[in-house]
């Protein structure tokens, strides 16, 4: 049997090679970040129709455009409600899938050890390695699927919805846009 390399402090595993577990998952990657789109897009729009109720409808006595709004406002929440649920769903199973594949792959390799590289890793080691580590990436890459596609989307779309709402106005969001992006950017490194 020829002797492997074991896996120490000079070989990292990267972004790159852990998102070749994706594999078959790959369709549930790109779908949940889509519905987080049309989930952020609908949740943004329910409170501008709320100004239209209150502007157009309680203010002129107009309860059929009261009526009509709040029918497009429960729809709205509802399909809201099944494109975060469809987020859901689709970036668990490709941080399952991505979990799943990662485990089967390390037990693979671990599998090809010799007989000196299975005696410097404990047993303990290679089961938190296994376990612990791989279910800490299955995590990192739902967040990133739900998180890290929502929050710039929502950024987007209602500094959007601002400006169409009020321009002059919505320059102090801008600018404290700026200001908080150039903040997180000193104190983060």
């Amino acid at each position: 049997m020829a002797e492997t390399k074991p896996i120490g402090a000079k070989k990292h595993i990267t972004g790159a090679r852990i998102a070749q577990e994706i594999k078959q998952y790959k369709k549930d990657a790109l779908i949940s970040p889509m519905y987080n789109v049309c989930c952020v897009i609908l949740e943004i729009l329910i409170p501008y129709l709320t100004a239209s109720i209150i502007d157009k409808g309680i203010a002129v006595g107009n309860m059929a455009h009261v009526a009509k709004i709040g029918a497009l406002m429960a729809v709205m929440a509802i399909l809201a409600m099944f494109f975060g649920v469809r987020a859901g769903v689709h970036s668990a199973r490709a941080s399952t899938g991505l979990a799943s594949n990662l485990r089967e792959s390390m037990f693979g390799r671990i599998q090809e050890y010799s007989f000196s590289n299975i005696d410097r890793f404990s047993t303990a080691g290679l089961v938190t390695r296994l376990t612990t580590d791989v279910t800490n990436i299955q995590n990192a890459f739902q967040m990133i699927l739900q998180i890290c596609t929502r929050a710039p989307v929502t950024l987007i779309v209602a500094l959007f919805m601002a400006f169409s709402i009020n321009a002059k106005l919505s320059l102090v969001f801008l600018v404290a846009m700026a200001f908080l992006g150039v903040m997180i950017f000193v104190l983060i490194p």
